[in-house]
């Protein structure tokens, strides 16, 4: 699906997917003709060759840096976006729990959500009834936006994080003005998901901040295989690396200069990934 390709000294730019800006498509280590060889070139590929391998996500959220954007000691966080004002509830005594990040709002949540704002009123993303399929969604922030942009969502997390999602979809979709729709669904990574996700398969599929141990990530990427067809579009937000990604998608990162000018973190990173 990357169309245009402009290459400036070692960066290759190019269009992926429906997203009508620029990219730096990542490319992958030396030797990748040969088994043998792709394994030591990967052992000892430089860091700039190791950014590409990457997945999403956070490895101990309660272990970053502060986020700028959200207080999670609070009941709940405001956030002006489509001409609205959403109240995001979350739960600061979740993270308490070993493992649970998904009921509080990280920064990454609100940058991903702020660009997809911005990539619309710049005339570089439609979402104008298209399906939109966001993984741990959490508290629903990115999937209310989508929402907000007229996308007609599927927001999905694990069993126990349903309840706050719903809570905050009601709070924030539930009047007249809303150009698309949202609904939740429960899906566990690594199993089969629900046909409506899939069939037809999604014009985007959004996340941010979901993985907080590498051992999610297979079951991660085996979901993302499922779900994405050949003219799917990936938005991933976060920060860790995984070099499983690179075996069945194009990766590309977003400079922040296509970001929302008023929601850059240098603790985040944004993603756009393909099917090949």
């Amino acid at each position: 699906m990357a169309s245009e390709v402009v290459e400036e000294e070692k960066e290759r730019l190019v269009i992926m997917g429906s997203y009508g800006g620029m990219v730096r498509q990542l490319r992958a280590a030396k030797g990748e003709e040969d088994e043998e060889e792709e394994e030591e070139d990967s052992c000892a590929a430089t860091a700039a060759e190791e950014e590409i391998m990457l997945l999403w996500g956070i490895q101990q959220p309660t272990l970053s840096k502060p986020n700028a954007f959200v207080a999670q000691s609070s009941l709940q966080l405001k956030l002006d976006s489509c001409g609205q004002s959403l109240s995001i509830f979350q739960s600061p005594s979740s993270l308490s729990t070993p493992g649970v990040t998904g009921a509080v709002m990280w920064d990454s949540g609100v940058v991903l959500g702020k660009f997809l704002e911005h990539a619309v009123d710049s005339e570089l993303l439609l979402l104008q009834g298209k399906k939109v399929v966001e993984l741990g969604s959490g508290c629903g922030l990115v999937g209310c936006i989508a929402a907000l942009l007229g996308s007609q969502v599927v927001l999905t997390d694990l069993p126990d994080r349903l309840r706050l999602l719903k809570k905050n979809i009601d709070a924030n979709l539930r009047h007249g003005d809303v150009r698309g729709s949202a609904k939740v669904m429960e899906l566990q990574w690594g199993d089969d998901p629900d046909l409506e996700l899939i069939e037809p398969p999604p014009d985007f599929v959004l996340g941010s901040d979901v993985i907080y141990s590498e051992g999610a990530v297979l079951d991660l990427l085996s979901t993302l295989r499922q779900l994405c067809g050949s003219e799917t579009t990936v938005f991933l937000a976060g920060e860790l690396r995984n070099e499983c990604a690179m075996e069945d998608f194009i990766i590309g990162r977003l400079e922040q200069s296509q970001w929302h000018p008023d929601f850059c973190s240098s603790r985040v990173v944004l993603y756009v990934l393909v099917k090949k």
